[in-house]
């Protein structure tokens, strides 16, 4: 006996626009109607995301029954590249210079190819609260510390402006791991010293102030207090506690004795580059362009900044070479059965190669 069941077409696309309008911009949204809601010029792009994201809490679906919408509409919405695959995720994308911001489902494949794109971290449907102090919900499988940078790396290249300050992006990385679920966060003096901002700190505040990211005051006692308003990082997963893990991770890789003399872009691509290169991690590639825009450094600077890396030490367990469009990289000792010739082509295309000594 065969059972049968009706295909459901599950729509997982939002967008809203904002519409310049003499007395400020107005937010349409296709999915409530005509109306449109008149919004302050200095939130505008906070109510966009605070509104697309009360979209997706409404049409929670289960994860495995969401599809690639990017693949249901022909994949309009990036390059040609290699087909979709990989798991769906929730992607944030920006075009028309921020009038018009998308939320939709997208495999990881097309995910990588949409440019002004971020992946959103998500709570995972149906978890239940934690009720002892006890016992905790373990962490979503896939979720750890270098996938959680990876992916608050992501989404802070969509959601700051392209010319933030590579400090003020490591202080924003931190910012939004250790924030709690209200989005309120302190940082001691202590932690900024570690960060190497003691005497530098008001500038790279500034910039997340007037990018409209969060607010900034100084605590009663010392140290700093912000509030995010991005609504995006208010749904965070996993929890706070490996959250926090992943924030001492980058600080670690960012402050690191290789790099910690290094100037703020160095730290950031260093901060990025060990994401991507989880403890077991054996061979794997990036896009150049996606992982410049995350480092935001434009592709040639990108290539130097790598190679300073290579040359100072951080990444001696790691062989990295560029090819046209793709950073790759394996470990410095190869692993079995891994032909020599195939590197060596590489290197013959005038790629990069690390292979210093631990």
């Amino acid at each position: 006996m065969r059972l049968w069941t009706p295909h459901l077409a599950v729509r997982r696309t939002w967008t809203v626009e904002l519409r310049p309008q003499p007395r400020g911009p107005q937010l349409a949204c296709p999915q409530c109607g005509p109306a449109a809601v008149r919004v302050r010029g200095a939130t505008a792009r906070s109510a966009a995301l605070a509104h697309l994201a009360g979209h997706a809490r409404l049409d929670a679906l289960p994860r495995h029954l969401r599809t690639c919408q990017c693949h249901e509409r022909g994949c309009r919405w990036h390059p040609r590249h290699r087909g979709c695959g990989g798991p769906v995720v929730l992607v944030l994308a920006r075009e028309r210079g921020g009038r018009l911001w998308r939320l939709a489902d997208v495999c990881t494949n097309c995910a990588a190819a949409t440019h002004d794109a971020a992946v959103v971290p998500e709570t995972p449907a149906g978890t239940p609260p934690v009720r002892s102090r006890r016992r905790r919900s373990p962490a979503p499988p896939g979720l750890g510390p270098h996938e959680r940078i990876r992916d608050m790396l992501s989404y802070l290249a969509a959601a700051l402006p392209p010319a933030t300050d590579p400090q003020a992006r490591l202080l924003a990385l931190q910012c939004a791991l250790r924030a709690d679920r209200h989005g309120h966060v302190r940082m001691p003096d202590g932690l900024l010293r570690g960060m190497l901002l003691a005497g530098q700190a008001t500038g790279a505040w500034q910039e997340l102030v007037e990018a409209r990211w969060l607010h900034h005051t100084r605590g009663p006692s010392g140290g700093h207090q912000a509030q995010l308003l991005d609504a995006t990082v208010l749904t965070q997963a996993p929890g706070r506690a490996l959250r926090a893990q992943a924030a001492g991770l980058a600080l670690r890789t960012a402050h690191s004795p290789a790099t910690r003399t290094q100037s703020a872009k160095v730290r950031l691509t260093a901060v990025a580059l060990n994401a991507f290169l989880p403890p077991g991690a054996v061979c794997g590639s990036v896009d150049v362009a996606d992982f410049a825009r995350i480092c935001a450094l434009p592709e040639d600077r990108l290539r130097e900044t790598v190679d300073m890396l290579r040359a100072t030490g951080p990444l001696s367990r790691w062989s990295l070479y560029f090819s046209a469009a793709e950073l790759h990289w394996r470990p410095a000792q190869a692993p079995p059965g891994f032909r020599p010739g195939e590197w060596s082509s590489h290197e013959r295309q005038g790629s990069m190669a690390s292979s210093a000594p631990h």
